[in-house]
């Protein structure tokens, strides 16, 4: 591997094939592990997702509707992975005040909340329709 090659492949990269997929399937776990373990914000979405999938059966009239109501709860549980992998990557880098790192985390934050209206919204919005219109 030589330097002048814009995109060369990191040493530490895995080659392919079903090792890979495993290897793959094995972090995902120990990331959602270490999300339930460490994440308090993850553990409450969790346990509302435990409930509202469920609950997406009952609501939804149509498979669509499911579907919808249910990615919409997965959603907000992938934005805060996303936002908790953003704050242990600006703690690990420094644990004094900088102001970007706050802007990283804060911004972090900001996607979660918008997600979690965006659910809000949608499912207000099957609810209305569901139970107030004809």
């Amino acid at each position: 591997m030589q330097p002048s090659e814009p995109y060369a492949k990191s040493p530490y990269k895995s080659k392919g094939g079903l090792r890979r997929i495993l290897n793959a399937l094995r972090y995902s776990l120990q990331g959602l592990k270490a999300a339930i373990k460490y994440e308090a914000a993850f553990r409450q979405e969790l346990g509302l997702a435990i409930l509202l999938v469920p609950a997406a059966f009952f609501l939804g009239r149509t498979t669509a509707e499911v579907f919808i109501l249910i990615m919409s709860v997965m959603l907000v549980l992938m934005a805060e992975l996303l936002n908790s992998a953003v704050e242990a990557v600006a703690d690990a880098l420094s644990v004094e005040i900088n102001p970007l790192l706050g802007r990283a985390k804060d911004l972090g934050s900001a996607a979660v909340m918008l997600m979690l209206l965006f659910t809000v919204a949608v499912w207000a919005a099957v609810a209305i329709s569901r139970f107030f219109v004809i």
